[in-house]
């Protein structure tokens, strides 16, 4: 799924801090596949995989981007340990109001990758942005379309400000990151799951009233 060659041959920005963006990221033949396997979610937030049920391209391209391969990649280019560093992947399918807002990753993670999967972005808004600090959106040295296939790659510092102006509405993305330690997984996991639960109660609220 993954073209792991045009990956390798991206370079990587070391202003503001360690970032790589590489466009058509995604086999172009398998592009449409991947977007209509894209699995089923519903509201807001980040939704494990494992929580969803994955098929046809998109289940490949998970396997590709938890790879070796893609992992070699990552440890070479941004001189980092990811041996045996556990992994979590989400996806993401609607945009609400709130999210976007500037921040950094949590120092539970290592390297964070993300993943657009729109077929068409004709908006102005929701372009992720690389950030000088973590106070004014547009302050930004970078700036993203989500278009399918492109992939951001980077490194987790304290400095890693990035964000997108607001909008409410389907989007459609990946995120995976390396994470410290196993401990950081669960509790990674057991927040996310808690989340997921509580949008399924609420969701079956608000279709009974």
């Amino acid at each position: 799924m993954l073209d792991f060659h045009k990956i390798q041959n991206t370079d990587v920005n070391r202003q503001p801090y360690p970032y790589m963006v590489i466009t058509d990221s995604i086999q172009k033949e398998s592009v449409d596949g991947v977007i209509a396997s894209f699995p089923n979610t519903s509201g807001g937030g980040s939704i494990p995989v494992q929580l969803s049920e994955l098929d046809g391209d998109f289940k490949s391209l998970i396997e590709d981007i938890e790879g070796v391969q893609l992992k070699d990649i990552i440890q070479e280019k941004f001189s980092v340990d990811l041996e045996n560093k556990p992994i979590v992947t989400t996806v993401r399918s609607l945009m609400r109001q709130k999210d976007g807002r500037i921040h950094t990753d949590s120092k539970s993670k290592i390297i964070t990758v993300l993943l657009y999967l729109n077929k068409d972005w004709p908006s102005d808004d929701a372009h992720l942005r690389i950030l000088n600090n973590g106070k004014d959106i547009n302050d930004y040295v970078e700036q993203v379309r989500p278009l399918a296939g492109t992939m951001i790659i980077f490194e987790v510092t304290d400095n890693c400000w990035h964000g997108h102006t607001p909008m409410v509405g389907k989007r459609l993305s990946l995120q995976m990151n390396y994470l410290v330690s196993q401990s950081s997984k669960t509790k990674h996991s057991f927040f996310h799951n808690l989340s997921k639960k509580i949008k399924n109660v609420f969701g079956s609220s608000n279709q009974m009233s």
